[in-house]
């Protein structure tokens, strides 16, 4: 039966002076419990209703903090570098943070707070929201945890979508996030070379292990003072390795490479790393085993060092005793500095290169150098440790023709020949024709003071080895 009019306007009456009557009563209940409810029952009343109201949304939102255990979150990382595009993109957004070093390349745009940016994938809606938010000092302190005594701030993005794209949020757009950010970011990133901050920091922030500079190192494999079959040799090796990620893992190996320089001081291993790192635009962590007083540290450096970098430990054989593995009582590192019996051994060593602590972490290369490849434990030298064993050798005749067009410019010359019959047994390193051929502008003053040179240096090493063996 229809409704007359008069019905009609009376159903509306009701229906209206009932929704005044409940706004009212919520206006009275809200007030009633902001001045009455003490802070701690405030915040599980509104939480409580929060919920309540969340059951009859049809959005739902992911929180991703910045710090989820022993370790950043991965997806915030990617979150962060895939919104700072977005945002400087859009214009509509009116606060952006903005920073650049002098030796960095781009701008850094980060998120400011609050800021909602909406991103559209496969035709649906995302929204994202970043939200920084300051909390108490504990009383308790976690190392692990960035948001105990250190930092009295919590961060995180809360991204929000309707529930019916659920699945395609955690199966395949937060995935798109991360591949884009990862390529973004190895794009545009300015290489670092990190070092070990100072020793108080391991035991607190996580993220403050190591401290990054700018590295600026300006070796390619173009400017190596290298045999070609050599260069060809590590270039195709690290071409091979960055590329078999699923290889890696379906064989059940962590996508790691362990490289050895070995060598005399000044042939090269430095200026090797630093081409490395400029060919696969990876960063660098410099880590001084001297620094370390414990096995624990071993373990919080390694997961404090990011993917797709190198970790560098030089002069292996100066930094760890290597001898005496097997005896009842480990061999150790003492540090004078302290008379306290703290010690990094050599059995954590090799678990952080080839253990169960390798595998915190994808696409890493490991290198050591050292001067006296013989001082160096046989089990730190095999495969799966060290993968490939390099000799840093001194200068070849193919070295010092390299050396002479990067330093000199020029591609032959008379004295040439001479000097590639005394380079063959001279033993002279790459590092120290470098600083021959940098004396003198004039090519012939450069070429003629390293042939005296290497006659000096021949009679050196002739009375060396009568010294060596007088009989």
């Amino acid at each position: 039966m229809a409704l007359s009019e008069s019905n009609l306007t009376n159903t509306a009456r009701f229906i209206l002076s009932n929704m005044g009557s409940i706004a009212a009563t919520t206006l009275v209940a809200r007030g009633f419990a902001l001045n009455l409810l003490p802070p701690e029952l405030k915040d599980h009343v509104f939480s409580g209703v929060c919920k309540f109201l969340s059951r009859f949304s049809n959005k739902m939102t992911l929180v991703i903090d910045d710090f989820d255990g022993l370790g950043s979150n991965q997806i915030y990382e990617a979150a962060e570098t895939y919104l700072a595009a977005a945002k400087a993109r859009r214009d509509d957004i009116r606060r952006l943070k903005v920073c650049k070093s002098e030796q960095e390349n781009s701008f850094n745009i980060a998120a400011e707070s609050d800021e909602a940016v909406l991103d559209f994938y496969r035709g649906e809606k995302f929204k994202w929201v970043w939200s920084c938010t300051s909390t108490a000092a504990k009383v308790f302190h976690n190392p692990g945890d960035r948001n105990s005594t250190v930092r009295h701030e919590t961060r995180s993005f809360h991204l929000t979508f309707h529930r019916k794209n659920k699945r395609m949020a955690l199966d395949s757009y937060l995935a798109h996030i991360i591949n884009v950010a990862k390529n973004k970011k190895h794009e545009k990133k300015t290489i670092k070379i990190h070092t070990v901050a100072a020793y108080q920091h391991m035991q607190y922030n996580i993220n403050d292990i190591w401290a990054p500079v700018t590295l600026n190192h300006p070796a390619t494999f173009d400017t190596l003072a290298m045999d070609t079959d050599q260069k060809e040799m590590i270039l195709n090796d690290l071409d091979r390795f960055v590329s078999r990620r699923e290889h890696y893992r379906k064989v059940g190996k962590a996508w790691k490479r362990g490289y050895l320089l070995y060598g005399p001081p000044g042939t090269g291993k430095s200026s090797l790393i630093a081409a490395i790192a400029n060919y696969l635009n990876y960063d660098v962590y410099d880590l001084e085993l001297t620094d370390l007083t414990r096995n624990s540290d071993l373990r919080r450096l390694l997961l404090a060092t990011a993917n797709r970098s190198i970790l560098v430990v030089e002069d292996i054989d100066c930094t760890i005793d290597m001898k005496d593995r097997f005896s009842s009582t480990e061999q150790a590192v003492y540090f004078p500095r302290k008379e306290e019996n703290k010690q990094v051994t050599l059995s954590s060593l090799l678990n952080f290169v080839d253990g169960l602590w390798s595998s915190c972490g994808d696409e890493r290369i490991i290198i050591f150098t050292t001067n006296h490849i013989e001082k160096l434990d046989p089990a730190l030298l095999r495969p799966g440790r060290m993968d490939v064993h390099i000799n840093m050798s001194y200068c070849t005749p193919c070295g010092f023709k390299l050396l002479a067009s990067n330093y000199l410019g020029i591609q032959d010359h008379a004295l040439f020949k001479k000097i590639e019959h005394l380079i063959a047994i001279a033993k002279v390193t790459p590092a120290e024709i470098g600083e021959l051929l940098l004396k003198n502008d004039e090519p012939v003053v450069c070429l003629q003071g390293l042939i005296d040179f290497m006659h000096c240096k021949i009679k050196e090493n002739h009375e060396e080895a009568i010294g060596e063996y007088p009989y």
